[in-house]
């Protein structure tokens, strides 16, 4: 019988990483986006991936969003190759990125709902009242999505993401298009989150941020890994000394475009 996915109880933490990269390339015609990136990330553990324009950092995090093919490489998620299974992970995944998949033309609430039934949500209606409620969005449950502004598709967004208990989030520049009280919102959902140890990778150009929500910091230069620290070993000057340092060596090497 297949588990339906909960919403009140925590994921529990697995000694199987939650998420094993090996030798990653994904190339647009004779341009190479990632160069065999290789990553394992243990299950709980929130990692902040940094990296200027161009890095790669999007298009990893689209593959393993099963958005993008890679080229070559291998990609496990909780146990399951990536190729194998990818209506059973996309159950399990949460991902906010730029591109909010919604549909302007439904209310918020129609939206909801079709994410739930797609999810297998039990108690839709509940959980769809509750999730607008934690992104402030439940006065604007009947309006359509056309009518919302770019802060407010963002929350939605988030409300989509967290729709289904997922245990890993997937997060690509999420603070993009909120407000203050928006972005202190998702700061505290995902501190939250991090407490009830679900596994975050958070692709973020805010180096003090993404260091504070993150166990673990990862730099992309080039499609490359070219650094990566635990982040209690680091304070926010060291961390922004550093990055800035590999960018403009990357930059004095290979142009801009680095």
């Amino acid at each position: 019988m297949r588990r339906k996915a909960g919403v009140n109880a925590s994921p529990a933490v697995s000694p199987t990483p939650a998420i094993e990269v090996t030798n990653l390339v994904k190339t647009f015609g004779t341009f190479y986006a990632l160069r065999g990136i290789s990553l394992q990330i243990a299950s709980g553990e929130s990692v902040a991936i940094f990296g200027p324009n161009g890095a790669g950092k999007t298009t990893f995090l689209r593959i393993l969003s099963a958005i993008t093919r890679p080229s070559s490489g291998e990609i496990v998620i909780n146990g399951q190759p990536l190729r194998d299974g990818t209506l059973s992970i996309h159950r399990q995944l949460g991902v906010i990125g730029h591109q909010s998949f919604l549909y302007d033309d439904l209310t918020a609430e129609e939206n909801l709902l079709f994410y739930a039934r797609l999810y297998d949500v039990p108690r839709p209606s509940h959980r769809i009242q509750e999730v607008l409620a934690e992104v402030g969005l439940r006065e604007r449950a009947k309006d359509r999505v056309r009518a919302f502004s770019r802060g407010m598709q963002q929350r939605l967004a988030i409300a989509r993401a967290m729709l289904h208990n997922p245990s890993l989030l997937f997060l690509d520049e999420p603070y993009t298009g909120l407000d203050q009280h928006a972005a202190s919102m998702l700061t505290s959902w995902l501190s939250r989150l991090r407490s009830e140890r679900r596994t975050i990778l958070l692709v973020t150009h805010d180096l003090d941020q993404g260091l504070a929500l993150a166990d673990r910091v990862v730099i992309f230069l080039r499609g490359k890994i070219a650094w990566e620290k635990a982040a209690p070993e680091l304070d926010q000057h060291t961390l922004r000394q550093l990055y800035f340092d590999l960018v403009a060596g990357a930059e004095r090497r290979f142009g801009a475009t680095a």
